[in-house]
């Protein structure tokens, strides 16, 4: 006869009435145990990971405040405009990244209607807009860091307005885009007439605006990807994430130091020698008319390589259209960081001379590009383009800053700046209206007869000697 198993005397082991045999398994209380040690384990990688990542990030952090706030920048207010600087690139590659889809590469055969269209209507209102932000700017100096603060509030407006419109279909986007590009370009002129007055006294306007623009680079390079990864789920989340990036520069330009608003001893220039004004020293305006060539010459590469690298990539490229133009465009952004870390290698060049050799190598890389036209020499194109760009605005504020009396000093950086930004809009209007259906043989041989002809009319008419500016 078997044995109870409830008998206490019986040879095996009691088997209670809860408990599971050897047969049926391991216990269920192990299984609870196994997944929660996994999860702890889970927990505790996901902390370590969140803490090594902080620390970096911390780490990043303090050094990049360390170096905005080097050679007294902290003590005069100028970090907090390099800080404020990065926030704008940062904003406006989320803008960049978000058209890029909705406009450029929404279809790859027919974006160019639309992007004519939104040329168009930027290129108007702005060429109406552009010479009288100088002036504006001039006569209400006394508020710039709220004429700052003004242009980040209304290109967050207009992300807001733009995320609705990409979302629904809406044709407000192109207007809402228009804004965007014109409070960029504001910022520009007023960010360029403020620097003077927050600089340090142990530093000078070149090594001020390379550090300026190379926290721009280092804020949209970080914002990049950001932006990128919003995008994938709608151009309408890019552009949301923008609108917060301009709310908190918002902030920061209202928080800019008092001095930002101190004009006292400050008088205007003009470019067309109006009386009672002092016109541009003659090596500043030559310096200028180098770089209109340099700026138009980058606007073009933007619109018109996106176009044609859009509809005819090279051979092999037509599922990585993408990826092609972010070769060309990416050279040259890159071309533009190097040549801001040469700028501060080379101090000791003639800035007249240096404007001369980047239109010259502009000249030539145009030229390359059209005779033999390829992936190799589109990014040596994009390449010389970032840096000739770079070096060639560092020469022109060293230029500003050896030849105009320091009380015209501001205005001479914003009537530049406005100049500038007019050419770059020109230079996108040529790359619209050439038809990359033509051919790039025919683009860009249009592109570099233009380049060469305005490269020999402005070495031809360089100034022999150095003038002293005069009041007119």
């Amino acid at each position: 006869m078997p044995a109870d198993p409830y008998d206490d005397t019986a040879p095996w082991p009691r088997v209670d009435q809860g408990e599971q045999t050897s047969h049926e398994g391991p216990p269920h209380d192990n299984g609870e145990s196994t997944a929660r040690r996994a999860a702890e384990a889970t927990t505790r990688g996901a902390t370590a990971t969140g803490r090594a990542t902080g620390r970096a990030a911390s780490y990043a952090l303090r050094r990049a405040r360390t170096a905005s706030h080097a050679q007294g920048a902290g003590e005069s207010g100028l970090s907090r405009v390099i800080e404020l600087h990065a926030f704008n690139a940062a904003g406006d590659a989320a803008v960049a990244i978000s058209l890029a889809g909705t406009i450029f590469f929404a279809d790859p055969g027919g974006a160019r209607g639309p992007v004519a269209l939104f040329l168009v209507l930027t290129m108007l209102p702005f060429a109406v807009v552009a010479p009288l932000i100088g002036p504006f700017l001039d006569r209400f100096s006394h508020g710039r860091r709220w004429a700052i603060g003004a242009t980040f509030a209304a290109r967050g407006l207009c992300c807001i307005v733009a995320a609705d419109a990409v979302a629904s279909g809406s044709f407000l986007l192109y207007p809402s885009a228009l804004g965007c590009l014109v409070a960029s370009k504001a910022y520009g002129v007023a960010r360029a007439a403020t620097v003077p007055r927050l600089l340090p006294p142990t530093m000078t306007l070149v090594k001020a605006n390379s550090r300026i623009s190379l926290a721009g680079v280092v804020g949209a390079a970080v914002s990049g990807p950001l932006a990128a990864g919003a995008a994938l789920a709608g151009g309408q989340w890019s552009l949301r994430y923008a609108f917060v990036v301009f709310a908190a520069g918002t902030i920061l330009a209202i928080l800019l130091p008092g001095r930002a608003d101190a004009s006292a001893g400050e008088k205007s220039v003009t470019l067309t020698g109006e009386r009672q004004k002092l016109r541009l020293p003659v090596h500043v305006a030559f310096a200028l008319r180098c770089n209109a060539g340099l700026r138009m010459l980058s606007g073009f590469l933007t619109i018109y390589m996106a176009f044609l690298l859009n509809q005819d990539p090279f051979p092999g490229w037509e599922d990585r259209r993408t990826l092609l133009l972010g070769l060309v465009i990416g050279a040259a952004g890159l071309g533009n960081t190097v040549g801001l870390g040469l700028g501060n290698l080379l101090r000791r060049v003639n800035p007249t001379i240096t404007v001369v050799v980047v239109l010259l190598a502009d000249a030539v890389a145009a030229l390359l590009v059209a005779v033999f036209y390829s992936l190799p020499t589109a990014v040596i194109f994009g390449l010389v383009v970032g840096i000739a760009q770079a070096l060639g605005k560092l020469a022109l504020d060293s230029l500003i800053q050896q030849d105009t009396p320091e009380q015209y000093r501001t205005s001479a950086f914003a009537r530049s700046e406005t100049f500038l930004q007019l050419s770059w809009v020109i230079g996108g209007a040529i790359g619209i209206a050439l038809d990359p259906a033509w051919g790039p043989g025919v683009g860009l041989g249009v592109l570099s007869a233009l380049i060469v002809a305005w490269t020999a009319y402005v070495v031809l008419t360089r100034p022999r000697e150095r003038a002293e500016p005069r009041v007119g």
